[in-house]
């Protein structure tokens, strides 16, 4: 838009805090969330069980590290005591309202005390653990407080170390929260965590803002109406996900500036089988021709979420027609609304679009033959991968449902953690 020419004087001052206030607006805007998370004392109990093998692992690494086990077990010499085993018995995360989480482990130490004897100690920690917003914008775990105690010795500062090893692959599963995931060929999706997230009983909250990206610049999203919050949820999943009405009405925003929805597509239709349709169009051909589908939208599509049902508006043209280059149109409509069915498939929400169009002022056969052409190329083209939801890399979302909501999409599901190449385990 044209800038501000500021005169001099308290009218340039005036002008100026204009400008500032107006950048700041624009700033407040873009840092509204549109979707979020919540983890759920389940899926804190599920993480803790996964990360076991890793936390073992860490510390069999560390603790049995000659210069460890001596300081740990207050030997002058590394041959009198040394930890040779390692085994973690339980591992448990907790939450601490409006502070943080728990980290509790109880490990038992084989410790050999004479060249054929050994025995068992207890080695037990307790970490508190925040969850801050970094410098790069990514989540991070990082230990508060930290109380190691072992049977039969002093309890050292020397494990408080190894539980900060333990943090470094969980904070790469959170980093992995803001990757970039395709939409389209020229299009990626983003999701940045604006703040902290708030710790309660109810589990840990994540706010996302989602930003979609075209040769990686942001693309400038319509603003939303109404500003989103995270809903409650009481449900008995690892995680419950959130999405906002703006969220969806984004993602086809982006869809129709990256150019997704203007298509000419080869319909399996000829002139012969329309006119069997619809007779009027019988005398319009001498011969059999195929049929094309032409689609130009006007505006940006946006989406409506009622209690049980979802609703894409599209403001489009639609011609059905012959002819390429020199295409000539026999049927069009303008505008029209459907459902929209909605899933979840691993880490993607599966869109789809459901049968029974809203095309007001046209005949039952014509409106039957445009959504018979439409879409499937919907359906299979543009909304066919769908899009990628906020997740951590190798964990996918199992036993997910979707729950419509007025303005907002609640998908209560679980996590199951996925092998890495090579049949490793990553936990986070």
């Amino acid at each position: 838009g044209r800038g501000c020419a500021c005169p001099a004087g308290a009218m340039a001052r005036t002008c100026a805090l204009g400008i500032v206030l107006g950048l700041l607006a624009a700033a407040l805007a873009s840092g509204a969330p549109d979707c979020g998370g919540i983890l759920t004392p389940a899926g804190l109990g599920y993480l803790a069980q996964v990360s076991k093998q890793h936390a073992e692992t860490i510390l069999a690494q560390d603790l049995m590290a000659p210069r460890v086990s001596d300081l740990l077990l207050g030997s002058p010499k590394p041959t009198r005591n040394q930890i040779d085993s390692v085994k973690v018995v339980d591992l448990s995360l907790s939450l601490i309202p409006d502070a943080g989480l728990r980290l509790s482990i109880d490990a038992d130490l084989g410790v050999v005390t004479a060249p054929s004897t050994s025995k068992v100690v207890r080695l037990s920690i307790l970490a508190d653990l925040q969850v801050e917003r970094n410098p790069e914008g990514n989540l991070e775990l990082s230990t508060t407080a930290c109380k190691p105690t072992m049977e039969e010795t002093q309890s050292t500062e020397e494990i408080c170390v190894e539980v900060s090893r333990l943090l470094i692959l969980p904070n790469e599963q959170l980093a992995s929260l803001t990757a970039q995931f395709p939409v389209t060929p020229s299009c990626q999706v983003r999701y940045v965590p604006l703040a902290a997230p708030v710790i309660s009983e109810q589990g840990v909250t994540v706010s996302l803002q989602t930003t979609f990206l075209v040769a990686g610049v942001a693309l400038p999203l319509p603003a939303s109406p109404t500003p989103f919050t995270m809903p409650e949820s009481a449900s008995a999943a690892h995680l419950t996900l959130a999405l906002s009405t703006h969220f969806y009405t984004s993602f086809f925003f982006a869809l129709e500036t990256v150019g997704a929805f203007n298509m000419t597509l080869m319909s399996p239709l000829t002139t012969a089988t329309i006119a069997q349709r619809i007779s009027q169009m019988g005398s319009l051909f001498q011969e059999d021709r195929p049929v094309l589908l032409r689609v130009a939208f006007r505006s940006s599509p946006w989406v409506v979420l009622e209690e049980g049902s979802a609703t894409l508006k599209l403001f489009l043209t639609a011609h059905v027609g012959i002819g390429s280059p020199d295409f000539q149109s026999i049927l069009s409509m303008n505008d029209m609304s459907a459902g929209l069915l909605l899933s979840v498939a691993d880490v993607r929400m599966m869109v789809s679009a459901a049968a029974g169009w809203g095309l007001s002022g046209r005949p039952p056969a014509q409106a039957a033959l445009l959504e018979e052409l439409f879409v499937p190329a919907l359906r299979d083209g543009v909304l066919s991968e769908g899009i990628y939801l906020p997740h951590a890399s190798n964990f996918v979302y199992t036993d997910a449902s979707v729950v419509i909501h007025k303005d907002y999409v609640l998908i209560p599901c679980n996590l199951r953690l996925q092998p890495r190449s090579g049949g490793q385990s990553v936990v986070g």
